[in-house]
């Protein structure tokens, strides 16, 4: 199994009854497997907050409950998250998060680890697919006996690499009876001090029972040489070094101190082994215990056996040279209907405030339009702020870009701030119908749910007037003469408006392309107009006339509309 699949798994065998997420690379996985037990209510809430709420409130009620997301979500769930670790569950309620080392599909590099720190919360890191079933199970246990949300750490490693699982039944435990208690569950500040006090007593009680949990384990072999690791790096350990003596944390917040300070006394040289931020290695040296950390590894990135082969081993590791290979830049898909809109606003001159989505590889060449990427739903609120700084006129060559699913996330409060402090700028809601970065989800403007079921779909277009907006503008994302034109209005414009520019995202099943372009034989004039969107289909022949790769192409007619002398037609499939 994937480590998500098994993350999966063990919600299933766990009892749980409600989960809630939203899609973000390497999580998202797990949800898409959960919803195929029938036995589980699983949604795509519109973010993660609101998805940590929803478990919430099932926990509440009594049942076990499960949210997952990616690490950058966990501080959309924060506000949540540091408040329920003082109210406490009543079922079990696991929160996942995934962290990403190396950046593989995030914008920072944060380490969920510190978050629960500061939140008071729990946190289990498994290292393979097996300890990713059974960490979520006790996971529950701890929830429950601790009266605390629990926090899965994961990683893009761990989430996508695959183990061998063992699957066992599930077991539902009875539901937890619901009674009213405003001290426990309504966090107003007299309430809130003294469950202060039982977190600060539970975390205490973790740190000590933590020292005979399983998951928390010495394992003695040669003892001149010892490890502190958890989660993926204990794989790395143990290939390269087989034979040391290695203490594996299962928990890694609260740390067991006792247990740590035994295994310190035992091995002459120790080492603190850890991926991203020196969370273990700062508690560790704190207590007056020697060892190496991060002085001589990294906080960037992610870790390997090979790492330790050269730090500690002082093996010179061979490796093959690289093949030698063309280069392969992110680019957007061939016909997808992102490209069409900013080549209409590279041709403009139109910088834009971006987003997280496919749409952010608007910023790289040759498209060079997105000048700003900060976070999800940030690209509207980056707009207002210029526009407040600076004026009117100033942004009258800005626009922002968001995505369907994104503008449902958090674009949706960004643009009622717009409205509400009477400020102005245009929005290009880029509306592909799907979460297509994160591979292709649906959420409450698709009219689709996780399980499949379809339901009214939420009218961005109506959402959008009903802010009081008057101008709202949709229109086909490939008409380039039709966006052009509303572009220009728009941003010549005083006022807050929306261009919605709708086409399905390429990719999206059931797509039917009845087109293809073809080059008309001996009308390129070699001008390199309709390379300048950079649609992978297209290519230069040895002679500098224009070819079509037939297998790419699906007729989207881009490349027809800029060419100006007829040299591509679209033709039917």
């Amino acid at each position: 199994m994937l480590g998500n699949e098994a993350i999966a798994r063990g919600a299933y065998e766990a009892g749980v009854k409600v989960s809630a997420a939203y899609p973000g690379t390497p999580s998202t996985e797990i949800s898409e497997n959960i919803a195929v037990y029938d036995e589980i209510y699983a949604e795509w809430s519109p973010n993660e907050k609101v998805a940590t709420e929803v478990a919430i409130g099932a926990s509440i009620s009594g049942v076990r409950a499960m949210a997952s997301m990616k690490h950058v979500g966990l501080n959309v769930a924060s506000d949540p998250l540091y408040t329920v670790s003082y109210s406490g569950v009543n079922g079990g309620f696991v929160l996942v998060a995934a962290d990403d080392p190396g950046l593989y599909s995030s914008q920072n590099e944060q380490d969920t680890r510190c978050v629960a720190r500061a939140a008071m919360v729990p946190v289990l890191e498994p290292s393979d697919s097996q300890e990713a079933k059974d960490f979520v199970k006790f996971a529950y246990e701890l929830s429950e006996t601790y009266d605390t949300p629990v926090i899965v750490r994961t990683t893009t490693r761990l989430a996508h690499s695959q183990g061998t699982v063992t699957l066992e039944e599930r077991i539902v435990p009875e539901d937890q009876t619901y009674e009213r208690n405003p001290a426990k569950f309504v966090m107003m500040p007299a309430n809130a001090i003294g469950r202060h006090v039982y977190v600060e007593q539970r975390m205490k009680a973790l740190a000590e029972d933590g020292c005979k949990f399983a998951i928390n384990h010495a394992e003695y072999h040669d003892t001149s040489i010892g490890f502190i690791t958890s989660g993926i790096p204990y794989q790395y350990v143990k290939e390269a070094c087989p034979n040391a003596s290695v203490l594996k944390l299962g928990m890694v917040h609260p740390l067991p101190k006792k247990l740590i300070e035994e295994f310190a006394s035992k091995v002459d040289k120790l080492y603190i082994f850890e991926e991203l931020e020196p969370v273990i290695e700062e508690q560790v040296k704190s207590w007056g215990i020697a060892a190496v950390g991060k002085e001589l590894f990294t906080v960037q990135g992610e870790y390997s056996a090979n790492m330790i082969r050269e730090k500690i081993l002082k093996e010179q590791v061979f490796s093959k040279e690289p093949a030698n290979v063309p280069a392969r830049p992110p680019i957007l898909c061939p016909g997808c209907p992102h490209r069409s809109v900013f080549s209409v606003l590279n041709r403009l001159g139109i910088h834009a405030a971006g987003d997280i989505g496919c749409y952010t590889l608007g910023a790289v060449p040759p498209l060079s339009v997105i000048d700003t990427t900060i976070c999800m739903g940030a690209s509207i609120s980056t707009l207002h702020g210029m526009e407040k700084a600076r004026g009117k006129e100033y942004i009258k060559n800005w626009v922002a870009v968001i995505g369907d699913s994104t503008f449902m996330h958090t674009g949706v409060n960004s643009l009622m701030n717009m409205v509400y402090n009477q400020g102005s700028g245009t929005v290009i809601i880029l509306d592909n119908s799907t979460t297509g970065m994160t591979g292709h989800q649906d959420h409450a403007a698709t009219g689709k749910t996780l399980k499949g079921e379809i339901v009214a779909a939420i009218s961005i277009y109506q959402l959008c007037k009903s802010m009081g907006i008057d101008h709202v503008v949709e229109v086909d994302a490939f008409d380039t003469k039709q966006l052009e034109r509303i572009i220009k209005e728009e941003t010549a414009s005083d006022e807050v408006s929306v261009i919605i520019t709708k086409a399905p995202c390429v990719l999206l099943k059931g797509n039917v392309f009845p087109y293809k372009c073809k080059p008309v034989k001996d009308k390129c004039k070699k001008c390199g107009m309709c390379f300048k969107p950079g649609c992978p289909a297209l290519t230069k022949k040895a002679d500098g006339t224009i070819a079509i790769d037939d297998t790419m192409c699906n007729g989207c007619g881009l490349c027809e509309q800029l060419c100006k002398f007829g040299a591509i037609e679209r033709v039917q499939n």
